[in-house]
């Protein structure tokens, strides 16, 4: 467990920049559909954009100098050998040379995938025991150079190769499980609809979730509900079909986290308040608006790992009682309030009221069971 403590706070250095990344990108996301795109939502995406699609990158820097033994920036510099290494090397168009591979169309899809959370936190973790173990090494004086902390990301890059080729035939077999495992349960109607919801949250700490999201909202599977809702009367969705999994997330993201914030800042140490109502409430406005939630669920789900189980149950069951209520309506970015207003006229949102009832019930939920649970148990 303290492994995992220890885990989560190195993650909250790079969980700290995400909320305003996250509004930034939600706020240029709702010019851009209002009004088209133009300069300003053009600016305010690529801002955000460049830490919301970096952030396998950041949290491999952030949990390299988070797990080291000493803040240092040859620890940061690791974790960044660590993961250009390997995701360089599992790059699709690498991998078409090293299996030879005729097009790399024929690449398996998984490496397409490989620059996620996952990877992140390994290359991470790769970087602070190369620092951990190497900084103090004594080379011959023909070597010197390269002793003490020069040869932290020499051996950082060694290390890196043999788990590329570890991952190049371990990789494929999970991202295939996965989304033979999506297509499995997308066959079980409401029930499967609240089984995707329940691991779309619990693979968020390795980024393992976007394998299963490819079943449901894209056409991996035939389904594609993301882009049949977003197409409206002009695409293939049906009214009271399309939506249904997406439907359930918007009360989670929108009221249920922002009640678990609520209740993580009232139960924290009187020492420690200050500094947990900035990072819950930016949370909190990031989830509400934007959708973003993994500033909050990084907030806790190393450090109170049972709490974060708790929060895939819930969203599960959202999902799967969304998915038997007459109420559709799906999203372009993610789950939150611009979404919701964004879509709340098209043709194949059924019933979207209901979701806001929905969530106020979440927001207390989460809230009391929260509270309790850290109480109960002294969750820190």
């Amino acid at each position: 467990m303290k492994f995992f403590q220890r885990l989560g706070r190195s993650i909250m250095l790079p969980v700290a920049v995400l909320p305003v990344a996250a509004i930034l990108s939600g706020i240029s996301y709702w010019i851009s559909s209002a009004a088209g795109a133009n300069v300003v939502s053009t600016f305010l995406g690529a801002a955000g954009g460049a830490l919301l699609d970096n952030m396998p990158l950041l949290f491999a820097v952030g949990v390299s100098i988070g797990m080291a033994n000493k803040t240092d920036g040859t620890s940061a510099l690791a974790g960044l050998v660590s993961w250009l290494s390997i995701t360089t090397l599992l790059s699709p168009a690498n991998v078409q040379g090293l299996m030879g591979i005729d097009a790399i169309e024929d690449v398996n899809p998984a490496f397409g995938k490989v620059q996620n959370v996952f990877v992140g936190i390994i290359a991470g973790l790769i970087g602070a025991w190369c620092y951990n173990r190497f900084k103090d090494t004594k080379l011959p004086d023909a070597l010197s150079f390269f002793s003490g902390k020069r040869s932290v990301a020499i051996v950082t890059a060694g290390l890196s190769l043999v788990v590329a080729v570890v991952l190049l035939f371990v990789w494929p077999v999970v991202y295939g499980g996965l989304v033979w495992f999506g297509e499995w349960i997308s066959t079980l109607g409401p029930f499967g609809a609240g089984l995707y919801g329940f691991f779309n949250r619990l693979l968020i700490p390795t980024g393992l979730h976007h394998a299963l999201n490819s079943v449901f909202w894209f056409d991996v599977a035939g389904i594609n509900d993301l882009t049949n809702f977003l197409n409206g009367a002009n695409g293939d969705g049906v009214y009271g079909v399309t939506g249904q999994y997406m439907a359930g997330f918007f009360p989670v993201m929108m009221f249920g986290l922002p009640g678990a914030a609520l209740a993580m800042y009232l139960t924290a140490d009187s020492k420690r308040k200050k500094v947990t109502y900035g990072i819950m409430l930016s949370g909190a406005v990031a989830s509400f608006f934007v959708g973003v939630t993994e500033p909050l669920e990084f907030s806790f789900m190393f450090v109170a790992p049972w709490l974060y189980l708790v929060h895939a149950i819930f969203t599960g069951i959202s999902v799967g009682i969304a998915a038997m209520l007459p109420t559709r309506l799906g999203f372009g970015f993610s789950g939150g309030f611009i979404d919701m207003v964004l879509q709340w006229m098209n043709p194949l949102a059924q019933n979207p009221w209901i979701l806001l009832l929905m969530g106020v019930a979440w927001f207390f939920i989460y809230f009391f069971t929260f509270s309790f649970l850290i109480k109960r148990f002294n969750l820190k």
